[in-house]
């Protein structure tokens, strides 16, 4: 929950920073420090990609994965999600600043993978990236939106929250194995966002959760029917 705790707390903190001074930064500024991070994060997914001990399975697991994300629609159906919330509560500031904020922070790669990697390893390295990330994202925010931005720390302290604590009572009963490619798989997925933030390429990452689910569901059958 360590990593989960540090996100709701940069949150707060850089919602505060934003009222009040948030306004006056420049956006070049802005830009530069979100295109930095998004180099950072593609170095955190590629360290986590190596994590991979049959680079088969992951590639295996993003192609079907992707496949069925696309035939599934998960990205449109994100973003149509966020669009009815942002419409139905934009009449209040409060309201508008907390959904805007919470979705941002709460829908997406980062927000899925950083507590299973945290989960399954204690690693943190994913959600001290998205903390920065949101750190930045929130001074913006709450520089025209207010308040609502920094009570989305409460959704996000719920929601990662959430997995963490699931994954950590799994992990026990999880295969060492399974924890390595899931995290590889996790990596290539990281990294997608990063190229996205470096707006490289503007990848459909939303469409590659299920990937996640395949991973470790190739690695079990593999064990059990192949090996």
């Amino acid at each position: 929950m360590i990593g989960t705790i540090i996100n709701s707390i940069t949150i707060i903190l850089a919602s505060l920073f934003g009222m009040v001074v948030g306004d006056r930064l420049n956006d070049r500024i802005k830009l530069a420090l979100i295109q930095a991070l998004g180099l950072v994060v593609v170095v955190i997914g590629i360290d986590m990609a190596l994590k991979t001990q049959n680079i088969l399975i992951v590639i295996a697991s993003i192609l079907v994965g992707t496949a069925i994300g696309e035939i599934l629609g998960i990205e449109d159906w994100l973003n149509r999600v966020g669009n009815r919330f942002e419409q139905r509560f934009s009449k209040s500031r409060f309201a508008e600043g907390f959904v805007s904020s919470t979705l941002l922070f709460c829908v997406g790669s980062m927000a899925i993978v950083g507590p299973i990697q945290e989960g399954l390893t204690g690693d943190t390295s994913v959600l001290m990236a998205k903390s920065m990330l949101d750190g930045v994202a929130s001074i913006a925010l709450a520089s025209t939106l207010g308040i609502g931005v920094l009570f989305s720390s409460i959704s996000v302290f719920i929601y990662q929250g959430s997995i963490t604590i699931l994954l950590g009572f799994i992990e026990p009963f999880v295969n060492q194995i399974v924890v390595n490619e899931l995290t590889a798989t996790g990596g290539v997925l990281i990294m997608a966002i990063g190229i996205k933030l470096l707006e490289i390429k503007d990848l459909r990452v939303g469409n590659m959760l299920p990937s996640l689910l395949i991973a470790p569901l190739l690695v079990y059958f593999l064990i059990n029917f192949i090996f």
